[in-house]
C-alpha cells in the first residue's frame, strides 16, 4: 500500500491501529494492532532524581512545534526504522492539520533531542524519539507529560513496550483495556467514572474541561518562565511532582 493518506491515518489511530513499513525505503505499510499495548499513566510517570535536577537546571531549551519537519526526520534516519517516506509525508500533513505535535531540545541552536506524536481527542499516540545528547529525549517526555496533564489528556499510547519505557513508568495493557481507555480518550466513554490501569484511574471524559495541547504555554508565560530554560524547568519539575 502506498499513498497514505492523513485522513485515513487519523481513521487508523482512532480506531486503535497504526502504519508501520518494513524500512525508510519500504513501498509499502501495514498496519498493527498490538494484542499488548504499551501505555505511561500519566499520573505514574517515573522521573528519576536526576532526570529532576538536568529538567530544573534548564539543561536544555524545550520548545513545541518548533521543527516538527526536523525531528521526525531526526527519528526516521537511523539504520533501522518504520517510517518510511509515505509515513512521514501524512504525519507532517497531520501535523499542519493540528494533529501531530513535536516536542524539540535544545542546546544553543543544536537540535540535540525530541519527540513527536498524533493527537485525537484526549489522546496522544506517541510516536518516535531521538536524542544526540545525554537525557535529552527523557526531558522531552517529561515535557510531554506535565503539558498533558495540564491540558486534561487521560491517554499516553507508547505502542509497543521497551525496558526504556518501563523504567519511566510505562505499563502493558491487553488489547480489550486499550480500547476501553481509548473510547474514553475520544469521548465514546462519556460518563464512566474511570478506568483503572495498573492502580492508576484514567478519569472519563465528562469530569474534565476540554483537552487542551497549548495549555501549558499559558502556565509557563503566567509564571514568567516562557523562554527561560531554567525557571520553566522548575516549573516543569514541580508540576511532574504533583502525582499520586
Amino acid at each position: 500500500m502506498s499513498g497514505l493518506d492523513p485522513r485515513l491515518l487519523l481513521r487508523g489511530y482512532a480506531a486503535g491501529i497504526f502504519p508501520m513499513a518494513d524500512s525508510r525505503d519500504a513501498h509499502d505499510i501495514f498496519w498493527v494492532e498490538p494484542r499488548n499495548r504499551a501505555i505511561i499513566p500519566l499520573d505514574r510517570f517515573h522521573a528519576s532524581h536526576s532526570l529532576l535536577k538536568v529538567i530544573r537546571r534548564g539543561t536544555f531549551t524545550v520548545t513545541r512545534d518548533r521543527a516538527f519537519a526536523q525531528v521526525i526526520h531526526a527519528c526516521a534516519k537511523r539504520d533501522e526504522t518504520w517510517i518510511n517516506a509515505d509515513i512521514e509525508r501524512a504525519t507532517l500533513g497531520l501535523h499542519a492539520a493540528g494533529h501531530a505535535h513535536s516536542i524539540e531540545c535544545w542546546q544553543g541552536d543544536d537540535l540535540v533531542g525530541g519527540l513527536y506524536g498524533v493527537r485525537l481527542g484526549r489522546a496522544l499516540f506517541g510516536e518516535s524519539m531521538f536524542s544526540r545528547a545525554t537525557d535529552a529525549s527523557k526531558v522531552a517526555l517529561a515535557w510531554l507529560i506535565a503539558r498533558m496533564r495540564v491540558g486534561h489528556f487521560t491517554l499516553l499510547d507508547c505502542q509497543f513496550m521497551t525496558s526504556h519505557l518501563a523504567s519511566l513508568g510505562a505499563v502493558t495493557v491487553a488489547r480489550e483495556a486499550y480500547v476501553e481507555l481509548l473510547s474514553v480518550a475520544l469521548g465514546a466513554g462519556a460518563g464512566a467514572a474511570g478506568v483503572d490501569v495498573g492502580g492508576a484511574s484514567v478519569a472519563g471524559s465528562v469530569t474534565l474541561p476540554p483537552p487542551d495541547f497549548t495549555a501549558l504555554d499559558g502556565l509557563l508565560e503566567e509564571a514568567g518562565a516562557a523562554g527561560a530554560a531554567g525557571p520553566a524547568g522548575k516549573l516543569i519539575a514541580q508540576l511532574l511532582g504533583q502525582t499520586s
